[in-house]
């Protein structure tokens, strides 16, 4: 049993790393400013006595005592993380000093949530933890790149000017339950658009690429780079396969029974043709590969979808 403090913690990833903690009779505090957190990501765990809520914004201090710290903290979808950029930007860098310097004095393990987005618009295909990236410094999508990139930076340099404890985990594309239905990102797009019988908005030709990790792997993969002792990352985890947004359209349709059709938009500023991890250090230090098809994932996500606009519907009839 630890102590154990999830930043953006009733978020998407957030609510079930907590799940997970909880299930495994670790004590939680969970933080969020509840910007894109929802309090029904986490409701069940309220009232339970090893589970904690803090209503709380990272930019500022923070004093709790924890033994771990999973920094999630941070807007993740473009729709969200380009609302307030400026403030994207104040999460990765004031906040992710002040998550740092509560590590330091808490003597914590900090892992910090990364992103695939570091590697911006990628040269180089699948991409490894060794490449530096194609990033648009100055770009919309910027905020959040360069501010990810700024966290992993402070980690390094906490590390070795302090000795702390860290962990620096790449996010690839996940979804799963949970993941709200207006967040932008492509999954809950073409979910919600098929469920609705709208037409699903495919950008640019519809060719490039992404790859699509169920979310109960992805907390697996977080929780072994944490719970080892002796690889700090960083580490990709990821789904290695990769589909076409036309083959993901495609398989929404085929799995909602939708008789939706597929409208093709202009391709948004700086959005990568190709986005797919090398899994090669998760495999080796962590014995870690994604377990779940995106055919039973995408089951299961779409089941929650229904439910969330069933009790919509329940909801604005009563």
């Amino acid at each position: 049993m630890a102590a154990v403090l999830v930043t953006g913690g009733a978020g998407f990833l957030g609510s079930h790393l907590c799940d997970r903690l909880i299930a495994r009779g670790d004590d939680v505090i969970c933080v969020d400013n509840f910007f894109t957190g929802k309090k029904s990501n986490i409701r069940h765990l309220l009232g339970h006595p090893r589970f904690e809520l803090i209503r709380h914004d990272i930019v500022y201090p923070l004093y709790v005592e924890a033994e771990r710290i999973f920094n999630l903290a941070c807007p993740a979808s473009p729709q969200a993380y380009q609302f307030n950029p400026i403030k994207t930007i104040k999460t990765s860098t004031t906040g992710m000093i002040n998550m740092m310097g509560l590590a330091r004095r808490c003597n914590a393990r900090i892992l910090h949530a990364s992103t695939s987005e570091v590697y911006g618009d990628p040269e180089i295909h699948p991409q490894h933890e060794d490449y530096w990236g194609h990033v648009n410094p100055i770009g919309p999508r910027s905020c959040y790149d360069e501010g990810k990139r700024i966290a992993e930076s402070l980690m390094m340099n906490y590390r070795q000017a302090h000795g702390t404890e860290i962990r620096i985990i790449r996010i690839f594309n996940t979804y799963g339950p949970r993941m709200a239905p207006d967040d932008g990102r492509v999954v809950s797009n073409f979910i919600m658009q098929a469920l609705r019988g709208e037409d699903l908005t495919v950008y640019g030709d519809g060719l490039q690429t992404r790859s699509f990790c169920y979310v109960d792997d992805l907390i697996e993969g977080m929780l072994r780079l944490m719970d080892q002792d002796e690889q700090i990352g960083p580490v990709n985890i990821g789904n290695p396969v990769e589909y076409t947004m036309l083959e993901l359209a495609e398989s929404v349709i085929r799995a909602t029974g939708s008789t939706s059709r597929i409208a093709f938009r202009p391709l948004p500023m700086d959005d990568p043709r190709k986005r797919c991890p090398d899994i090669s250090r998760a495999r080796q230090w962590l014995n870690w590969a994604p377990q779940c098809s995106l055919a039973a994932g995408l089951e299961r996500t779409i089941a929650w979808y229904r439910e969330v606009l069933r009790q919509t519907e329940s909801g604005s009839q009563s």
